[in-house]
């Protein structure tokens, strides 16, 4: 049977005592979000209120994005993504298993130098797809023409943060392609492998990970 969401002890400041609550709210306080399912319209108004909220409750202090997600709509991935690049908080996103499709652009809209992969996880991109190709040939063609509009603009900020030419990039969208941890590194999709970030912790103490972690 599944458990649920777990429940921990946390101290809210002003407390004399710890409650028990949801793991994902203790998360959240201490600024870590989550994206863990395909993209959608609730997980990404979930998220990007959690940013806003959390920029005007605190401007400075990093917010901590973990992804593993297989993609999925166009729009709710660039709303998640415009919002990274607004609030003034930097974000580091930390993909764990997968970022594909609309994820990984996700992926790479982390702050440069704070976009870290897990050893093991897997990175994919690929051109944007309609799922309106049912419609009529006029609204059809209307689409496709919006459809390469968008294409545009997304290889365009491939190219950017990744420092690869907007033809590179172009070709390479044209089919799945599947990158390692360290693939993504050299492509420049991420900036970081995590197990550098272990090496790292044994001679200092780790900067990149939520003050929760740092007694890890």
């Amino acid at each position: 049977m599944p458990i649920g969401v777990p429940k921990v002890p946390y101290q809210i400041p002003g407390d004399e005592e710890a409650t028990w609550v949801d793991l994902y709210n203790v998360m959240y306080r201490e600024r870590t979000l989550f994206l863990g399912q395909e993209i959608r319209c609730k997980i990404t108004n979930h998220i990007t209120g959690l940013m806003v909220y959390l920029s005007i409750e605190d401007g400075i202090s990093d917010i901590f994005l973990f992804i593993n997600s297989p993609g999925g709509w166009l729009i709710s991935g660039m709303a998640i993504f415009d919002t990274m690049q607004t609030v003034t908080p930097d974000i580091y996103t930390i993909c764990l298993g997968i970022a594909a499709s609309m994820a990984s652009f996700i992926l790479l809209g982390g702050e440069p130098t704070k976009r870290i992969a897990f050893p093991h996880a897997r990175i994919m991109l690929h051109q944007p797809a309609s799922a309106y190709y049912r419609a009529r040939t006029p609204e059809f063609l209307l689409e496709v023409e919006e459809l390469h509009k968008v294409r545009e603009m997304i290889t365009r900020v491939y190219a950017v943060r990744t420092g690869k030419p907007f033809w590179v990039v172009s070709e390479d969208m044209e089919r799945d392609v599947f990158m390692s941890a360290d693939e993504a590194k050299a492509y420049g999709l991420v900036d970081i492998v995590g197990d550098e970030m272990i090496d790292k912790h044994c001679d200092t103490d780790p900067v990149w990970f939520p003050e929760m972690f740092k007694d890890w």
